[in-house]
């Protein structure tokens, strides 16, 4: 099954919001448009937005602020994309070039803050104090975990500090979409809580099978180098899967310890943790929490949008890995 399978119940709604985030830079300077239908051209699966509609729709909210919300939380994750680029130096995205490979950083980092202030104005267009707490409070999350990655440093070896990055960085925003969706629905505390914990769940597990993918996938369709978050330092589940059963690795000790390894011995390291248990171990954590993102569902009615949701958590992890 594909995501086009999934989306089937919100299409039309889908390219609602696509033609609305198109629409966020026509009255600006034409370099400010251009960068947009550019990073909009990129694709994505836009999983995100869909969520948002998904739930919403699930739960009865109205369709017109629903397509804003997504269109919002969409163009949240693009700007916190071009400023991720940046600060890693990414030439390549999806296998496009990035804002930053062809502008300076400055003309990079603003287009980055035009679309947060774009994402904000079509936040606040949905008419919810709450919704527009979550937004704030989410992208403040987002901030705080990059900063914390830059001062405490990558090469951090332990779950609970790996679970609080990739919550920052990942499922914080599934969590947003989620969330803010219900709110708008008007359903119960009860509801809210439960669809939160989807969204948590499942944007853990989507971060676990990325950094799974880092190792496992072809170094073309990922568009860099496979094994890049170990080369760069950062520990994710596979490495920290490898540590706990190879506890005295010198080269995975050498990257906890932020030294330089050689490149053979790097390219040495990435090929025994892809072959060894560690990215079963890793996988295994993200289908446990794929089956409790399952489990919150049942709080809601059946029909074609909880199936939706339900085969979209179990897409995320039959991903080929």
């Amino acid at each position: 099954m594909t995501t086009v399978s999934f989306f089937a119940p919100i299409r039309e709604n889908l390219q609602a919001v696509e033609t609305l985030m198109r629409q966020q830079a026509a009255d600006y300077h034409h370099d400010l448009d251009a960068a947009l239908q550019h990073l909009l051209s990129a694709g994505g699966k836009r999983l995100r937005p869909a969520l948002a509609l998904l739930v919403g729709k699930m739960l009865g909210a109205e369709i017109e602020p629903l397509v804003t919300l997504a269109a919002a939380i969409e163009l949240l994750h693009t700007a916190t994309l071009v400023h991720d680029d940046l600060i890693d130096g990414a030439l390549l995205r999806r296998g496009i070039p990035t804002l930053n490979a062809s502008w300076s950083p400055a003309a990079t980092v603003l287009t980055g803050d035009f679309m947060f202030a774009r994402a904000a104005r079509l936040a606040s267009q949905v008419n919810s104090l709450e919704v527009m707490q979550l937004f704030t409070e989410t992208l403040a999350i987002i901030v705080n975990g990059e900063i914390a990655q830059l001062f405490e440093g990558p090469g951090l070896a332990d779950r609970a500090a790996y679970y609080r990055r990739i919550f920052a960085k990942t499922a914080s925003m599934f969590v947003l979409a989620t969330e803010s969706a219900a709110v708008l629905s008007g359903v119960d505390e009860a509801q809210i809580e439960a669809i939160r914990g989807y969204g948590h769940d499942l944007g853990m597990a989507y971060q676990i099978v990325d950094d799974i993918l880092d190792f496992t996938g072809d170094q073309v369709k990922l568009g860099k180098p496979v094994g890049s978050d170990l080369r760069r330092g950062l520990i994710t589940m596979p490495a920290l899967c490898y540590l706990e059963s190879h506890p005295d690795s010198v080269a995975l000790q050498s990257v906890l310890e932020g030294r330089i390894v050689p490149e053979s011995e790097m390219d040495a390291l990435i090929e025994r943790i892809r072959e060894s248990e560690a990215i079963a171990q890793a996988a295994d954590d993200a289908r446990r929490l794929v089956h409790r993102a399952i489990a919150h569902l049942q709080a809601f009615p059946a029909g074609p949008e909880r199936e939706s949701l339900e085969a979209l958590a179990a897409y995320i992890v039959a991903r080929d890995f």
